[in-house]
Order: C-alpha cells, then sequence, then structure tokens
C-alpha cells in the first residue's frame, strides 16, 4: 500500500465529531457489522494459516508423514481459501456502505443548505461552500472506502500477531515487543517531523496556487505591462518554497517503511538465532520456530498501515467536521401563517379560494379569512444592522401604493438594496414594521411572500439547461406558450429565434454564450412569466450599453406595467418617470419626491442629476 503523507488537520472537538459521524455510520450498522465479522474472519485465517506451519512441520518427523502432511495442506488451504472469500466479501460490502454513507452525508448537506440565511452566503465565498461538497466529502469517502476496514483489519492483525506469538513463544515475545515499541516510537518521530514540513507545503501551495490564479485572470494587464519575466520570477520563487518544502515531508514520511522494515529485518535475525538455540537445547520444536518466524516477519506491515491510516481518518474526520458545524447551523426561521393561494371572485365580488390558477391572488390567514392581493408595500420605522452594530438603516419609513414605481438613488452601502432585501426577508428587521397588503410580513410564511415577488438583479444567473428552462425558471409550471409569450413581452423573443435552435439552445457556464444584455433580457422574462405583482429591479441596467440598454428597457417597461417597482438604479436617467424617488445617504432618506419636485428642490438629487455630485 502506497505511504499517505500525515495530515495536520484533526477534528477541534473529536469525540462530538464522531458521534456525528458514528450516528451517519448507524444508519448502516448490519452492513458494517457483516464487514466487521468478514474482516475478523480474513485476520483469523490468515493468522490460523500460519500457525498451520507448526503442525505441518512437525508432520515430517511422526509417523505417516505423508498423510500428516497432505492433510495439514488441505486444512491450510481451506483456511486461506475462507480468507480469500472474507476479504472479497468485506471490500465490496465496504465499497457498497460507504456510498451510502457519503450519499446521505452530500443529502443532509444539500438539504441543509438550501434552507440556510442568506447571510450564511454572505459571509463565505462560494469556492469554501463548494469545499464541502468536493473536498471534504471525498475525503470522507476515501477514508471510509480504504481506511475504516483497514484500520480495524490491521489492529485485529496486530492483536492477533502478538497473541500468537505469546502462544507460541512468550520468551522471544520480550524480544518481539522491545522492537515493537522501536518501530512505533520512530513512526511517531518521522510523523512529527513529517507533519510540521507538510504543514509549510500546504501554505505554499496555497500562496503558489493564489499567485498563478491571480496571474492567468490578469493576463491582460500583464501582457499591457510586459511584466511576463518579473512574473516568472515571482512563480520561481515560490515554486522553489514549495519544492523545498515537499521534500522534506516526503522525505520524512518516505522513511517510515525502510526503518520499520529494517527494525523488523534485525528483530527477524535475533530471534531465528535466538529461537534456533533453544530448538537445539530442546525447549521448543522447530514447526513452533518456523511458524513463529513467519509472524515476526509478517509483523511490520500492519503497524506501519495502522499508524498512517489512523492519521489518515483523523485528518478525514476533520473535513467531517466542517460539515457537521455547517449541518448544526440553525435553518432560516419560519413562523408565518399567512399562506397565498390562488383566489376568484363571485357575481357579488366575494373572494373565494380555488385550486385553478386564476391570476388573481389572495393572502389566506389562519382562520381562513382572504386578503386580496394588491401589491402595497409600507416600510415603517425601519431599523436594520448586519452585524448588530453599525445601522445600516436608520428609521426608515416609506410607502409604494399598488402600480407605483418607487426608486431608490445614492451612493453603494446607502442601504438600497438592503431594503429590498428586507422585504424579500432574505434578512429580518431590527425594530420598525414592514406591511404588504396591510399584513405585517413578519406573519407571511416565507415561500409565499417570495413567489409573490418578481426580481431582476444587476448580476443575472443562468443555469445550466435550454433558453425556455431558464425561463420557466420563474414559474416552473408555466407552458411552453406562456414562457414565449414573457419571452415576447420582455423583447426577448427576437433574439432567441435567431439562435441555432432557438428556445431549446443551451445555456452552458453561467451563460458564457450569450451577451450581457441578452442575459438581462432573459432575467426580465424569467420574472414576467413568475407575473408577481411587486417587482424588484435592482441595478438591472448598470454595466449595459446604451443600445442594449434602451432594448432592456423597453423590456421592463412591459413587464412594470401594472405592478409595484421598486428600482434601484446607478444611471439617474433611468428614474426619472418614477412616481416616487428616495435619495438615501448612510441608511436615511434625504429626499424623497418625484423627479420634477426634487430637481425643484436644488438638493442633493439636483446635485447627482446635473453632475456636481457624483454617485460613489
Amino acid at each position: 500500500m502506497p505511504t499517505r503523507t500525515p495530515s495536520t488537520r484533526k477534528p477541534k472537538n473529536l469525540k462530538a465529531t464522531l458521534g456525528t459521524m458514528i450516528h451517519y455510520m448507524g444508519r448502516h450498522k448490519y452492513t458494517l457489522l457483516a464487514v466487521v465479522v468478514m474482516v475478523a474472519l480474513s485476520v483469523g485465517a490468515n493468522l490460523l494459516g500460519t500457525y498451520m506451519i507448526k503442525p505441518v512441520v512437525n508432520s515430517l518427523a511422526g509417523e505417516d508423514p505423508y498423510g500428516r502432511l497432505a492433510r495439514g495442506v488441505v486444512v491450510t488451504a481451506v483456511i486461506y481459501a475462507v480468507g480469500v472469500l472474507s476479504a472479497f466479501g468485506y471490500t465490496q460490502m465496504t465499497a457498497k456502505s460507504a456510498q451510502e454513507i457519503v450519499y446521505d452525508i452530500r443529502k443532509d448537506l444539500f438539504e441543509h443548505i438550501q434552507g440556510l440565511p442568506l447571510s450564511f452566503f454572505d459571509q463565505r465565498k462560494s469556492g469554501d461552500v463548494m469545499s464541502y461538497f468536493t473536498n471534504d466529502v471525498d475525503t470522507i469517502s476515501d477514508a471510509l472506502n480504504n481506511s475504516f476496514s483497514s484500520v480495524v483489519k490491521n489492529f485485529m492483525q496486530i492483536t492477533g500477531t502478538m497473541f500468537m506469538l505469546i502462544v507460541l513463544n512468550w520468551r522471544l515475545s520480550l524480544l518481539v515487543a522491545v522492537a515493537y515499541v522501536l518501530m512505533f516510537l520512530y513512526i511517531r518521530l518521522a510523523a512529527k517531523k513529517s507533519k510540521m514540513y507538510y504543514t509549510k507545503q500546504q501554505k505554499s501551495l496555497g500562496e503558489l496556487d493564489g499567485y498563478i490564479q491571480e496571474m492567468v485572470s490578469g493576463q491582460k494587464v500583464v501582457k499591457t505591462f510586459n511584466h511576463e519575466q518579473e512574473n516568472l520570477e515571482g512563480f520561481r520563487k515560490r515554486n522553489i518554497t514549495l519544492r523545498d518544502a515537499g521534500t522534506g515531508a516526503q522525505a520524512y514520511a518516505a522513511t517510515m517503511i525502510p526503518c520499520v522494515v529494517t527494525i523488523s529485518y534485525i528483530n527477524y535475525a535475533v530471534v531465528a538465532f535466538i529461537g534456533g538455540m533453544m530448538v537445539l537445547r530442546g525447549w521448543t520444536d522447530i514447526g513452533s520456530l518456523a511458524s513463529y518466524l513467519v509472524f515476526v516477519r509478517q509483523a511490520a506491515a500492519p503497524i506501519n498501515q495502522f499508524t498512517q491510516q489512523t492519521n489518515f481518518l483523523l485528518s478525514s474526520l476533520a473535513g467531517a467536521e466542517r460539515i457537521f458545524e455547517v449541518l448544526k447551523i440553525g435553518k432560516e426561521e419560519d413562523f408565518g401563517d399567512v399562506e397565498l393561494v390562488n383566489a376568484c371572485r363571485d357575481a357579488e365580488g366575494t373572494l373565494h379560494e380555488t385550486k385553478e390558477r386564476t391570476g388573481l391572488w389572495a393572502w389566506k390567514e389562519k382562520d381562513g379569512n382572504l386578503i386580496a392581493q394588491k401589491g402595497e408595500v409600507v416600510l415603517r420605522n425601519v431599523r436594520f444592522s448586519y452585524d448588530g452594530k453599525k445601522e445600516v438603516l436608520k428609521d426608515v419609513s416609506l410607502y409604494a401604493k399598488s402600480g407605483q414605481t418607487i426608486a431608490f438613488v445614492g451612493s453603494t452601502g446607502a442601504g438600497k438594496t438592503t431594503i429590498t432585501n428586507l422585504i424579500n426577508r432574505f434578512y429580518d428587521i431590527d425594530s420598525g414594521n414592514i406591511f404588504y397588503d396591510g399584513i405585517d410580513i413578519m406573519r407571511i410564511r416565507k415561500d409565499s411572500l417570495r413567489s409573490s415577488l418578481g426580481m431582476v438583479l444587476q448580476d443575472t444567473h443562468l443555469f445550466t439547461g435550454t433558453i425556455r428552462e431558464n425561463i420557466r425558471y420563474g414559474r416552473l409550471d408555466a407552458t411552453d406558450e406562456e414562457v414565449e409569450k414573457a419571452a415576447v413581452s420582455a423583447n426577448a423573443d427576437s433574439f432567441i429565434r435567431r439562435l441555432p435552435k432557438g428556445y431549446d439552445t443551451m445555456v452552458t457556464n453561467d451563460g458564457a454564450n450569450l451577451s450581457q444584455g441578452q442575459r438581462q433580457l432573459l432575467a426580465i422574462a424569467r420574472a414576467a412569466v413568475a407575473d408577481p405583482p411587486v417587482l424588484i429591479l435592482d441595478e438591472a441596467t448598470s454595466n449595459i450599453d446604451t443600445r442594449t440598454e434602451d432594448l432592456i428597457e423597453k423590456g421592463m417597461d412591459a413587464l412594470m406595467e401594472n405592478r409595484t417597482v421598486f428600482v434601484i438604479a446607478h444611471r439617474l436617467s433611468t428614474v426619472r418617470n418614477a412616481d416616487a424617488i428616495m435619495v438615501l445617504e448612510n441608511g436615511v432618506i434625504m429626499e424623497r419626491g418625484n423627479h420634477d419636485d426634487l430637481m425643484k428642490k436644488n438638493g442633493i438629487y439636483h446635485k447627482l442629476y446635473t453632475g456636481l455630485f457624483e454617485l460613489s
């Protein structure tokens, strides 16, 4: 078996992590119990087969040597056959149970992450979240597939070998015990030194990877300023550091097997000499010595493997701990009891709940009372901070009547996007109230609240699939006709039909085969097919050229018709037709009114619009 470089990663709370891991393994306890039983049979067969050397050798000196030899060989062959079958059985069952356990962990992790609050993702890089599913889960899988049964097997092998050595000759076993102690001491010393260099290697590798990524992503700048040679020198220095650290780590790790084998050879020679003297003096028989020497010869390998596999198991538990810590994070709390339902009106205009999609929606309270959904949103004395210390919004109050367009302008960090995040309940306010059609949004179920809100963001995210599937993501039960109708209203139909396969064109790599403007038009179509009464446009035309912006704005105009709309924009020309414009600075609404009113005030908005101030 190839050696593994010991990892310095160890779980912070071994007991708790091991307990959770055992919980997952407990779901497949009968399979794992069968694995342990088969490992025991395999190890037992190996030990017993080696012990059979004693009667086979001794049979040559007694009566009927041929018959006794034949019987001994047959019994030994049967024992080893049982061992081979057991080994085949536990390797197959280990692979199956390991994949089942990893499947459970991966499923629970994805399901749990889906329910975590947005703050979880804000505080972590996407690469860190992905590493849970790749590095950490793969490490657990590798440990369960290769190390679990190996550790059990080697532990049984070491214990069984020591027992058989004592049974065969307890005097010689004292010498073997000394050799065992020397092996363990050297393995421990080499592992400690190797880990020290391994830590340096991991740090150097991280620095080198970061340097490569930075240089590759900035190649245009590198070539512009002709810095290829300087970058090569920087790479060379970091690569040398990594080489030296890696050499030190591998050098110590590579000495483990040779040194353990050397100690075992010396021990073997000493035991063979002393054992031979004992046979000559009649203190033991030659069959016992022959069997004993084979056990001594086999002792080194399981010791070395057990130590390395134990280190690797601890390292994998460190990865498991990272996953289990995520699973302990509380999901989004939702105590709402008001839900959104399909509704219809009778001849008298009274609302009634219906299972059919009518295009008319109502809020259904716990007592069954129905409130028509209009899209009116009111913020009253809202205060909020992300970290509980620095307030992002300070006593903000505003209202949006059904069908109105409310625009937010202000510098970065003023609190514009925060307001829309609070309406969506991506975060909950610290104090104050937000009402939706007269209902406090804390009473509305989050899934109902969010399904009534449509969002078109600056950073459009498209999924791997067809154009049609990406638009349908806004409402999964939308028909093909409804998807195409939404695309037409969003001004996206014409470019879609010019694509090689039209609506069935595949979108890959977050829409890399489409332009920024085309991706934005698809996002508008996705919101249109959802047909929400309230729409949030978060800098939807940022970073778009003027011609494409005109196309997108026509699509948004159709989408905004008869809806309550919140618009966040850096380009003030896009908000001049809003019913009300809110000028935010440092979490406070400094000015409010329509474009004409604010221009007459000659205040902050006037300065921003005329270019005397610039948005930062």
